[in-house]
């Protein structure tokens, strides 16, 4: 955070919070302050790692432009100090932040005012940067009070920020009057309808008009978050991105009141890819490896000094002259057309179809797989299990949302993501995570007929009506657009049901556990599969506990425990009778008890889930694909 010219480092972040909860534009709530991250145009990425995967650099470039040349990771640096030195260059190092909100409220005598009003100061602590504070030392005896940031905020759906408007709130319309605020509770409860806000030049508590003030009354927070489009409480909004410091023009959404800290503040739009072997020639393989080093690499001088500097690794084996070739025409291919939206950017058909193979004579560093067995009494419902001993897994920032997700703005007419920077980006932060899994296979054949079943088609219509009902709630247009299909939802609840027992049995928490859901049905690809795979920046996610249990002993028995827990719900028989056609919702038989899966983990944000699909439920009994193998 800066004040003035001084850079003042506020707290720490993990690499992968940066992308998931903590990314730009995303707000970050401090024992004492609350701040928002910036757009990349602030960051120094000059302690920026390289990220290799062109898979991932290419999906990038389709949708923001072929001027993204690399994908970074957060700016951090090679190797911690020894000790703490708050004054060293490496304390330096980070991801720069803005003090927001800037209105803060003295605890003690409920002044609110901005930040810069002069009624607060800024206390930096250099030794514990948690203890950085603003403090309010007028008008107070002794130690002076920590200033908090206020816990009100103001978005829209187009991703803009803002400070809440107290002034216009508090006086009911636009204002001249600069007079203090005074932000004060009633009661215990702390509830919104006991907390208020007052201008000091309106009237006191008994009502009377305070001499020359504007006799305004005390307004209850209660009021900003009331829906009256007759006469709206907030004003239109500005179409503000502080993350960028720059306004967009005018803009035509309603602003909505949020809270400080909100899960609906922002949501991370994101694309993921595997590492997967290219296919191609082993120089190939391990010049698109090492691409982060070489894609500077402008002609053969360049690449003869990083081979006498000893930087070409497992490449020197091989001749400049053949490592050039290879260069140049990766170079020639990389050139980009039109640009699509992200939705349309699939990276799943190349990593079926290596999954699906189990060629382990393509295994490489970051990818080696292993064929399994399918356990007895599965072989009519698995075609084939596989072990994947080391997979990574690459995720690219490319833009936010706020107030509802992005699968909630898919097919909205005119509303997007907001943007990560204010000119078109030459690169966006990306992390990296390693780990391992397992990928079952279900049988296309068996899948097939399950799904002509009339009681399944019935049951998909149920889902389908739901769906429709939930995106013509939020206004989205065609209610139809989206639906995964019947099978994504089987293969997704299947999806979750094990990562709860294998969550169990490996070692991993139940958040270190991913899922990657294969189920396309159409004519030209046809999938049937899930990958639940571990994710960790670290060596924790490649310690063998996951595909330990891959092998047909163990694999069976976790999907026998979890088709026996999926028959019975803690929350039956409310949990199996839910019908998602009468309440518009995005589940079946599914809840927290039985089968939603932390955020983090599910692809689907723990949408399109029905165990009645897998296994007998109480309410019904003849639609799970797996409810055989149950007994």
């Amino acid at each position: 955070m800066s004040s003035d010219t001084k850079v003042t480092r506020v707290g720490e972040l993990r690499p992968s919070q940066i992308m998931w909860a903590f990314g730009v534009g995303a707000l970050v709530d401090l024992p004492h302050l609350s701040v928002l991250v910036q757009g990349i145009d602030d960051w120094n990425y000059a302690h920026s790692r390289v990220i290799s995967e062109d898979r991932l650099l290419g999906g990038v470039k389709s949708v923001l432009g072929d001027q993204v040349q690399r994908l970074l990771a957060p700016p951090m640096p090679e190797q911690e100090p020894v000790g703490f030195d708050p004054f060293s260059a490496e304390n330096r190092i980070g991801v720069p932040v803005r003090l927001f909100p800037n209105w803060l409220r003295c605890p003690l005598c409920g002044v609110l005012a901005e930040a810069h009003s002069g009624l607060f100061q800024l206390k930096p602590d250099d030794y514990r940067p948690d203890r950085t504070r603003y403090v309010h030392a007028t008008g107070h005896q002794g130690r002076p009070p920590t200033a908090l940031p206020v816990r009100f905020l103001v978005a829209c759906r187009r991703g803009h920020l803002d400070d809440f408007p107290w002034r216009e709130f508090v006086h009911r319309g636009p204002t001249t009057c600069k007079s203090p605020l005074r932000f004060y509770e009633v009661g215990a409860s702390l509830e919104t309808a006991n907390l208020f806000v007052a201008c000091a030049a309106g009237k006191d508590r008994d009502g009377n008009v305070v001499a020359g003030g504007c006799g305004t009354e005390d307004r209850s927070m209660v009021e900003a978050f009331a829906q009256n489009r007759n006469e709206p409480v907030l004003p239109r909004c500005r179409g503000r991105h502080p993350h960028l410091r720059s306004n967009d023009e005018a803009c035509p959404e309603e602003l909505k009141a949020i809270l400080l800290g909100a899960s609906n503040s922002w949501f991370p739009k994101a694309l993921s890819a595997l590492s997967i072997p290219s296919g191609g020639s082993e120089l190939e393989q391990l010049v698109n490896e090492n691409s982060g080093r070489l894609d500077d690499v402008e002609d053969l001088a360049t690449l003869k000094f990083l081979r006498k500097q000893n930087m070409l690794g497992e490449l020197v084996a091989f001749s400049d002259d053949e490592i050039w070739a290879v260069l140049e025409t990766r170079r020639s291919g990389s050139e980009g057309g039109e640009l699509v939206d992200a939705e349309d950017v699939d990276f799943k058909p190349e990593e079926w179809e290596v999954l699906a193979a189990c060629d382990t004579t393509q295994n490489s560093r970051d990818f080696r797989l292993a064929q399994g067995v399918v356990p007895a009494g599965l072989e009519g419902v698995l075609s084939d299990v596989t072990l994947v001993e080391k997979i990574r897994e690459v995720n690219a920032l490319i833009g936010f949302t706020r107030i509802e997700s992005p699968d909630e703005l898919l097919s909205s007419d005119d509303i997007s993501w907001a943007p990560i920077s204010r000119k078109p980006p030459g690169w966006v932060p990306t992390t990296e995570v390693r780990g391992e899994g397992i990928f079952l296979r279900f049988d296309e054949e068996r899948l097939a007929e399950w799904e002509a079943r009339p009681e399944v088609q019935e049951r998909a219509a149920k889902l389908l009506h739901g769906h429709r009902g939930w995106r013509s709630k939020r206004q989205l247009d065609p209610v139809n657009e989206g639906f995964p299909g019947i099978r994504a939802v089987l293969l997704h609840t299947v999806a979750h049901l094990l990562m709860r027992e294998l969550a169990l049995d490996s070692g991993y928490s139940a958040t270190s556990i991913r899922e990657r859901v294969y189920a396309q049905a159409n004519e030209e690809t046809r999938q049937a599969g899930v990958l639940l795979y571990t994710a960790a920046p670290d060596s924790e996610g490649t310690l063998g506990g996951l595909v330990s249990l891959g092998d047909p002993d163990s694999l069976g028995r976790a999907i026998s425990q979890a088709l026996e827990r999926a028959a019975l719900c803690a929350s039956d028989p409310l949990c199996s009778e839910h019908d998602p056609s009468e309440d518009a919702t995005l589940h079946g038989a599914a809840c927290h008890a039985c089968s939603f899966a932390p955020e983090t983990s599910c692809e689907f944000g723990n949408r399109y889930l029905d165990r009645a699909l897998v296994a007998p439920t109480l309410a019904i009994s003849a639609v799970g694909f797996l409810r055989t193998v149950v007994a």
